[in-house]
């Protein structure tokens, strides 16, 4: 895991940085699923796989720039480049693909309490149901 960590360079930093708010958020809905918090764990999911593909793109971009530069290389080595640069790239995507699927689980918890709660009641004393 720590090579993988590495292998994705500085974008890793911001995906496992929203990505661990994303699993706070995620567990808070879980103990709590109240209606109107699960807006927090979404926005944070889509920010974390943005995080995670902006890290893939800014290493593709600098494996390009890299492989485009060094006059040197022909063209199996200019390939095997772009094909390793690539994949140190998909590292950042695939954290932020799994800090999203850990984040889903824990707020699928969340929905299933939030399904067995006990309809609210109104002032009136009517039962409504839940909106989510």
């Amino acid at each position: 895991m720590g090579e993988a960590f590495r292998l994705g360079g500085f974008g890793m930093y911001p995906t496992l940085f929203f990505g661990i708010i994303l699993f706070g958020a995620a567990i808070g809905y879980a103990r709590n699923p109240a209606k109107g918090r699960l807006l927090l764990p979404a926005v944070l999911a889509l920010l974390t796989l943005i995080a995670g593909f902006l890290g893939f793109f800014t290493g593709i971009i600098t494996t390009l720039t890299y492989a485009a530069s060094d006059r040197s290389f022909d063209l199996d080595q200019f390939v095997r480049v772009v094909a390793m640069g690539t994949a140190e790239s998909l590292h950042n995507v695939g954290l932020a693909l799994a800090m999203n699927v850990i984040a889903g689980i824990v707020v699928a918890v969340g929905a299933y309490r939030r399904g067995r709660m006990k309809p609210e009641v109104t002032k009136v004393g009517a039962p409504v149901a839940s909106n989510g």
